[in-house]
């Protein structure tokens, strides 16, 4: 079952256009997770989909309807990039009104609990530290007991014990049947998170697979092997150097290994692997605008 639909969804700002003609479905039971740069239209594609904007030409469909339909939309759950929190509320008093707008809310000290904040629900929002504030916003979209959740960049300033304890809370809710939709600009939250993923830039669908798949159709492997002099080699996509080893991306990585040995430089520890989603990222996204998503989604090759 397809819980949210683009169907040749554009979007545009006056003369800006944000989003062109963009396919995407969410199915039922799966955590996506949207990647992209700055601007390339990941937020703008999340409110669309949850009805905060419209679309400029194209179609959203949210469970089978119109985003703005509030039957539809007390079954979804949103923590966007940017919350605002009244100041002078209480915890507590902040998850009560929310919970006053769906029929049968998780219970009030279960979701502090669940997001670590027990202990804060007689504090005032304006005396959170800002990963307090942006737990509870999180927690916020949870509370209706959605079917959908959709988050923008949900662990923004948390140090690394609270993104964990985060990450656990989604694990939690998508193993009991819930639908995630995760934007994100930590890679590894993606990885950890994810079963498919989806890559935007310049407004388009640049790549749409499974976390797996993406990581290979690119078609980049990852050469890492120590060595005090690197030669010039044809068909390095990319260098990296780190903790005395260095990191070679290449397309074909038998070629790379053949010409290296050629070049008689002297060299140790060689490992060959699939590249991260981190660095499959970066190569769909250096491709510029080319709308790679023929290419990438299913299992057809990716173009040279």
């Amino acid at each position: 079952m397809i819980l949210a639909r683009a169907i040749g969804v554009t979007r545009r700002y006056g003369d800006v256009t944000a989003l062109h003609d963009v396919h995407l479905d969410i199915p039922a039971g799966t955590v996506t997770g949207l990647l992209g740069p700055n601007g390339a239209g990941k937020s703008t594609l999340l409110n669309l989909l949850v009805g905060l904007r419209r679309a400029t030409a194209g179609r959203i469909e949210l469970f089978g309807g119109d985003p703005r339909d509030p039957a539809r939309r007390r079954l979804l759950g949103m923590t966007p990039q940017e919350t605002g929190l009244p100041g002078t509320l209480r915890v507590g008093e902040v998850v009560d009104f929310v919970s006053a707008h769906y029929p049968d809310p998780v219970p009030r000290a279960e979701l502090l609990d669940r997001f670590g904040l027990a202990d804060q629900h007689r504090k005032q929002t304006g005396g959170l530290s800002g990963g307090q504030k942006r737990r509870l916003a999180v927690a916020l979209a949870f509370v209706g007991r959605p079917r959908l959740v959709v988050l923008d960049e949900p662990t923004t300033g948390l140090d690394v014990e609270a993104r964990r304890a985060l990450w656990d809370a989604i694990g939690s809710f998508h193993a009991d049947g819930g639908t995630v939709l995760i934007s994100s600009h930590y890679l590894e939250e993606i990885e950890a998170l994810a079963q498919r993923v989806v890559v935007i830039g310049q407004g388009r669908v640049l790549a749409e697979d499974t976390v797996e798949a993406v990581r290979g159709l690119v078609g980049v492997r990852r050469v890492s092997l120590t060595t005090a002099e690197l030669p010039d080699l044809p068909g390095v996509l990319g260098v990296e150097r780190a903790e005395g080893r260095t990191h070679l991306l290449t397309a074909d990585a038998d070629q790379l290994v053949r010409d290296l040995v050629g070049t008689g430089a002297a060299f140790s520890g060689l490992e060959v692997r699939p590249t991260s989603l981190e660095e499959a990222f970066l190569t769909i996204t250096a491709r510029g605008d080319q709308p790679l998503a023929d290419t990438v989604r299913g299992d057809q090759p990716l173009a040279a």
